[in-house]
């Protein structure tokens, strides 16, 4: 095949997995052929863990990389954001482990959700999400102007 590469697969939707006492939680199964190879986890933006797809992370973290040799805040988003990352490979049942220090960061407990971010899938505990998001769908209609000038629906 000439050209570019196919681009890969978008994660889409919410699904509420149960999470095991001791972290573990079966992904998606629509998430698992993007997911399954190897994928990152790392602390995200609103309390929530990032999972990104192992070539997904890596194009991250070289844009913050790049961006962190002159930008202070960069630098230290970087230490924060590498720190509390870890590679995982889901297991035979398409299981990962979610570790402690990230299921602090984001409250989970039993109750999780998952949402597909396009790029990334994002793990959040479920009160949170559901708070998250009925404080966001107010403003929904009303961003989407600011947000999508340029798409046509």
């Amino acid at each position: 095949m000439g050209g570019h590469a196919a681009l890969p697969p978008l994660l889409l939707g919410t699904y509420t997995p149960k999470m095991d006492a001791k972290g573990r939680m079966a992904l998606p199964a629509k998430f698992r052929n993007r997911l399954g190879e190897g994928l990152v986890m790392a602390r995200g933006q609103e309390r929530c863990v990032y999972l990104l797809p192992t070539d997904e992370f890596r194009r991250v973290a070289v844009q913050i990389q790049h961006t962190s040799m002159g930008n202070r805040a960069a630098r230290e988003y970087l230490r924060v954001f590498l720190s509390g990352a870890v590679d995982q490979e889901p297991d035979k049942q398409g299981r990962v482990l979610v570790p402690p220090m990230l299921r602090d960061y984001a409250h989970l407990g039993q109750e999780v959700v998952v949402i597909g971010v396009g790029t990334r899938a994002e793990i959040w505990d479920k009160q949170a999400w559901e708070e998250y998001l009925t404080s966001k769908e107010q403003g929904y209609s009303d961003i989407a102007d600011d947000v999508l000038p340029v798409v046509d629906f």
